[in-house]
């Protein structure tokens, strides 16, 4: 048997009353929409730095469950070829403005195009067999590509943040 809540249940009337608040909206229309995009710009920083963390209720849909945290950390936790792929590719641009090398430029980035797919098909492979490993029957549909792409980014700038540095274990 449960204990009573010791007080009696409050009227209908008298729990309205309470829930009711006086509205406090600015006189003009201006000064509320400058309230609002004061409260609106504080929600975005608190859910950006969320994010930044990694907390699971701030990240997008695409970054969220445990196998994508799993490829996260895998590919965060070592340094890649495809993390500077972004650097060699502005390299490459400024090699194509020269006019003694355009022809070089052309093989140059069928090679690092190469070796991307590459590099990304064995990190999919990788992932695959780890997150069957460790999550098992949790869906890792996309995975692949999800890895791949991250292993992309320049690591200063992937969301969530890496929470591994290059050379730990996960």
């Amino acid at each position: 048997m449960t204990a009573g809540k010791g007080r009696p249940t409050p009227k209908r009337s008298e729990s309205e009353r309470r829930r009711r608040h006086p509205v406090s909206a600015p006189a003009d229309r201006k000064a509320a929409s400058r309230q609002t995009r004061g409260r609106d710009k504080e929600e975005r920083g608190r859910k950006y730095a969320a994010m930044r963390r990694g907390e699971e209720w701030a990240l997008a849909a695409k970054d969220r469950g445990p196998v994508r945290a799993l490829a996260r950390d895998y590919v965060d936790s070592r340094r890649r070829i495809s993390e500077y792929y972004m650097y060699g590719l502005g390299v490459l641009v400024v090699l194509l403005f020269l006019p003694a090398t355009r022809l070089i430029v052309d093989y140059l980035v069928l090679g690092v195009v190469l070796v991307m797919l590459a590099e990304g098909t064995f990190l999919g492979r990788q992932i695959r067999k780890l997150a069957a490993e460790r999550c098992p029957g949790e869906p890792t549909r996309g995975v692949k590509l999800y890895a791949g792409l991250r292993a992309m980014q320049i690591r200063k700038l992937r969301m969530p943040a890496p929470r591994l540095k290059p050379g730990d274990t996960f």
